[in-house]
């Protein structure tokens, strides 16, 4: 099928691979411009556009996919289909329109559960035990589209955002070939979402970042394996932020630490980690990354910075 690919970040690279391996005529790859990134903030190509420039396809950069001579340009290109994989902009509807067989896109969850553009992350915060993926036809709504396909994905109890976008984005890239082979035999499904299901999953605010230590230990624990490895949520220590990668919950005894307040480290062990009371009991801190520094190991962390008993951590 010849078909026009628009992604930009890592999880739409396993799906362009896929579309290559299996056959697919990609009459051309179209992703963001080439934007500042890092701590020098030098202009960096996205990973879509490395893996086009390595396979030697045409690529695209426009500032608005709906300017009237890049919308002349996918006109020339004649894509049957269209797929598109967090690309990063709203796709209008003249170019909805443009392709026999629609636009197709791959949404990380179970629509209509969880629309938006924080899926997985939002999944593991809020302590979701299963969610998926979803193939679907793009619509002029966000995520409002037709289901064509979805998988389930269990979230195992110590899963990251990162290995959940890594399996998530992997299960997609294998869900999207599908659906376009059932596309193309003319048996693919097309179902309806049912609106009064819909759940949203808005971009992260910075400030959702900040640990409240005050809140339920699994209420921390989610968050932190939700903002893992990006964008990482964050406590400080003498005023410097302290981004806290891994914690597990552990039990304290019945009223052991009544009166003490939320953020205050009331255990250390050099083995483990720091133990840090919250709002219902207490987590112990296993992998940090200090405000300039390295990802590192909780006790190697206490090496070289202090922490002791009774240091209250936060704002």
């Amino acid at each position: 099928m010849r078909l026009v690919f628009m992604g930009t970040p890592e999880f739409a690279v396993p799906s362009l691979k896929a579309l290559l391996a299996s056959g697919h005529e990609v009459a051309g790859v179209v992703t963001q411009p080439d934007r500042p990134r890092g701590r020098g903030q030098k202009e960096t190509p996205s990973p879509v556009k490395q893996v086009a420039i390595e396979n030697g396809l045409e690529l695209y950069q426009p500032e608005k996919v709906g300017d009237p001579g890049f919308i002349a340009t996918l006109r020339r290109l004649g894509p049957e289909v269209i797929v598109v994989v967090a690309f990063g902009q709203k796709i209008p509807g003249e170019i909805l329109a443009m392709p026999r067989y629609g636009c197709i896109n791959v949404h990380g969850s179970l629509l209509p559960k969880y629309r938006g553009a924080s899926p997985m992350h939002r999944a593991i915060m809020n302590g979701e035990k299963i969610t998926g993926v979803t193939t679907m036809y793009l619509a002029e709504r966000w995520d409002a589209g037709d289901i064509i396909l979805q998988e389930t994905v269990e979230i195992p109890h110590d899963m990251t955002v990162g290995e959940l976008h890594d399996e998530i984005a992997r299960r997609g890239a294998d869900l999207l070939v599908e659906t376009l082979r059932r596309i193309e035999a003319g048996d693919a499904p097309r179902t309806p979402q049912n609106e009064a299901d819909a759940t949203y999953a808005p971009k992260l605010r910075p400030e959702e970042a900040r640990i409240e230590w005050a809140r339920p230990s699994e209420d921390i624990r989610n968050q932190i394996r939700g903002m893992n490895p990006r964008p990482g949520a964050y406590t400080r220590q003498d005023g410097k932020m302290l981004k806290i990668l891994e914690a597990q919950v552990v039990q304290t005894a019945h009223g052991a630490h009544a009166g003490v307040l939320p953020g205050t480290v009331i255990a250390i062990d050099k083995k483990a980690g720091f133990v840090v009371k919250t709002g219902d009991g207490a987590l112990l801190v296993t992998r940090v990354q200090p405000e300039g520094g390295r990802v590192m190991s909780a006790p190697d962390y206490m090496l070289g910075h202090e922490m002791r008993e009774g240091l209250l951590l936060g704002d």
